[in-house]
């Protein structure tokens, strides 16, 4: 913050000096002040990178370019650990003797994320192992980082002033704390696997003596990235996605548990069993009653193209105030429309809907509405990230779902 700071003056003096009157935001966001604050954060990586990614991803649409190309930059997988530090973490993890547990042990990880990286091992037996290994020091920075985050926005200029951000800064902390803890992820991996109950789906299996709050290790499965998918046949392409819609439904309306990181790495699909895997539990997060049921009215009302029983359900789970203008209510309704837009149709198709365009293009109309801004629930910007991203998935599958179908049978 200080080089930026320290560049930004440098800037200014210089404009100033050519009769300029340079702002405190274009000072900031200057090209080369972004590529510094991007670079800083993603060697911090932990929560610093994780905010990045998850604010990216939620409000690149609404954010000014500038901001967004920072946040964009920090979605990028993290440097893994130098062989070095990977080896004091094993033995402070493990003791000395770690690889006694293992017949082969591969040091370069073969996938890296904001708060660990993945390695494969072999046991004894021949059994292959996936083990995710913490980057030190994550969970001790994650309140510092954090803040940085939220400085950088504050600094920024670039929100408006009455918009607050503290619930949502401090809500991020907690649900970072909860992705820092392997142990807790370990238990909602083994929550979900009774839950699902092999419906379709296959998850990794825990090894409890190899696990602890910064090692997890888990068997390895098998199969192809999930937008490999492209190529295959349309009946194919449709049951995934018909899958993994009719999944978010069950989280948000049965589970009150969501698995809301989206990332199509947290996805693989076995061609022969015809399974979907999932991967990666960290990023979930129990769903309270109220939220879940006020989802189920919006859904409803929106299904049943009811504007008004929208837009009390709307207000019931908190995403605007009874003061804002007619015109915002206006826009706010077109986006619940426009992502409620599948349920409408029998056979949604989502390779010619040009939806994920239309909701883009919506939200850039919220955005020059400041004076209007409201920040959001924070279990729905959660819940949104992981629909967002089944709809992008679905666009890029050219899949056709019949969305209503699915989620009908909740209403009983």
């Amino acid at each position: 913050m200080a080089k930026v700071a320290t560049n930004a003056m440098v800037n200014g003096a210089k404009q100033l000096a050519q009769g300029e009157s340079p702002t405190v935001k274009n000072l900031v966001l200057q090209p080369h002040n972004i590529r510094l604050l991007a670079d800083k954060l993603a060697q911090m990586r932990g929560a610093a990178m994780k905010l990045g990614q998850l604010l990216s991803m939620d409000a690149g649409d609404l954010l000014p370019p500038e901001l967004s190309q920072l946040l964009e930059k920090l979605r990028a997988d993290a440097k893994p650990m130098p062989h070095k530090q990977l080896i004091t973490v094993l033995k402070a993890q493990w003791g000395d003797n770690w690889l006694d547990n293992f017949s082969y042990f591969e040091l370069q990880p073969f996938a890296s994320a904001s708060i660990g990286q993945v390695h494969l091992a072999h046991l004894e037996t021949g059994e292959k192992l996936a083990v995710k290994v913490q980057y030190p020091g994550v969970a001790t920075a994650i309140a510092s980082d954090v803040d940085n985050v939220a400085a950088l926005l504050k600094l920024s200029g670039l929100l408006p002033k009455h918009l607050q951000i503290d619930d949502l800064i401090s809500e991020a902390k907690k649900q970072l704390l909860v992705e820092a803890s392997y142990q807790a992820e370990a238990s909602f991996m083994n929550r979900y696997t009774k839950l699902i109950n092999n419906d379709g789906f296959c998850l990794p299996t825990v090894v409890k003596p190899l696990s602890n709050d910064a090692i997890l290790t888990m068997n390895f499965i098998d199969g192809m990235p999930i937008e490999n998918l492209r190529m295959a046949p349309q009946a194919t392409r449709n049951k995934v996605v018909e899958q993994l819609i009719a999944l978010f439904f069950r989280e948000l309306f049965d589970f009150k548990l969501m698995q809301t990181d989206p990332n199509f790495a947290n996805f693989l699909y076995q061609e022969e069993a015809q399974k979907i895997v999932l991967l990666d539990f960290g990023a979930t997060r129990a769903i309270p009653g109220h939220i879940s049921t006020g989802y189920l009215a919006l859904i409803n009302a929106a299904m049943c193209e009811d504007e008004q029983q929208m837009i009390a359900s709307a207000k019931q789970l908190g995403f605007f105030t009874k003061d804002i203008s007619d015109d915002y209510l206006a826009q706010i309704l077109a986006i619940f429309k426009l992502a409620s837009e599948p349920l409408v149709a029998n056979d949604y198709d989502f390779a010619t809907s040009n939806l994920a365009q239309r909701i883009k293009n919506q939200g850039m109309n919220i955005q020059r509405q400041k004076d209007q801004w409201h920040t959001p629930p924070v279990d729905a910007i959660f819940i949104h990230r992981k629909l967002a991203g089944i709809y992008l998935l679905a666009t890029k599958l050219a899949a056709k779902v019949n969305v209503k179908a699915l989620f009908i049978p909740h209403l009983e």
